[in-house]
Order: C-alpha cells, then structure tokens, then sequence
C-alpha cells in the first residue's frame, strides 16, 4: 500500500490528478492501477473510487472512471 498525499483544491481535482497518475504507471509491474482511491486527510477511512470498482471476466478491474456512462472495459 503505498499513500502519496496531494494538495489540491477540491474532490474533483483530486480524482482527475490520481487519474492521470495512475494511468502514467500502468506498465508498472504489480501495480493494480484500477485499485486507486482518493481520501480527505482528515478522513482517510472514507475512500472514493478512482476507476470504476467492477471486476470484469478476466478478474482484472474496468479501467474506466468511477460513475462511467456506458459498458465497462478492462482496456480503456
């Protein structure tokens, strides 16, 4: 488990940082990109899902955004 705080200014820029984070290490060996959350430091048992938290067929995780329109896929 790793835990990298990040300032930022509200809930919404903190999921499009952890984003784009997470999709920059996705050849990262070991590295579930999809398990990535977002927590207040204040609150940090209180998590927000990052990437849609469904597991698909192949036991991998949908790497759409949390609350995604649409099918959910491993590959996006």
């Amino acid at each position: 488990m790793l835990h990298l705080p990040v300032a930022a200014t509200d809930q919404d820029q903190a999921l499009r940082f952890a984003y784009a984070l997470a999709r920059s290490l996705v050849l990262v060996p070991g590295l579930e990109v999809a398990g990535a959350t977002v927590s207040a430091e204040d609150a940090q048992h209180v998590r927000r899902w990052v990437f849609c938290d469904r597991i698909m067929a192949d036991r991998r995780r949908c790497l759409a955004r949390a609350d995604h329109d649409g099918p959910c896929d491993p590959d996006r």
